[in-house]
């Protein structure tokens, strides 16, 4: 990868076409990724559930965008986690503990904010960092 910065769109993941927002923003050094809500984004909507079931549709969808660009869930270094409602933190914490398994959590801020995107319970922005083994490079 060279040492701009390059800003990615996964249509079929996670973009909502005609929104003036990049899925992911990454150099040789860090990946950020957009907030991220439960959908369908094919479809172009929102998939709603409990805060449980959106938590493991977000944190689904957030693997399979860092395996797109070469990441995986153990380079996540820090989560921002949106709540439509803070009572729903603790369904959200146990449904977001099983995407780090070996207990190694990147470090996290979890607020409550109003309404999210298409009536959704849970978004989550994340930073992933490449390490030597993950960097891309360019041919």
């Amino acid at each position: 990868m060279s040492k701009g910065i390059e800003r990615l769109n996964f249509p079929d993941l996670v973009d909502v076409v005609g929104e003036p927002f990049c899925s992911v923003v990454q150099d040789e050094h860090y990946a950020h990724l957009a907030g991220i809500v439960a959908g369908d984004f094919a479809e172009g909507r929102s998939v709603l559930g409990d805060a449980a079931e959106e938590t493991r549709a977000v944190m689904g969808l957030i693997r399979r965008l860092l395996a797109q660009i070469g990441l995986t869930m153990g380079d996540v270094v820090r989560c921002d986690v949106h709540l439509s409602d803070l009572s729903d933190m603790p369904a959200m914490n146990a449904a977001y503990a099983e995407f780090f398994p070996d207990g190694m959590f990147p470090a996290r801020t979890t607020t409550q904010s109003g309404a999210l995107f298409g009536g959704s319970k849970v978004e989550v922005t994340c930073v992933a960092k490449r390490s030597s083994r993950s960097a891309r490079r360019d041919d």
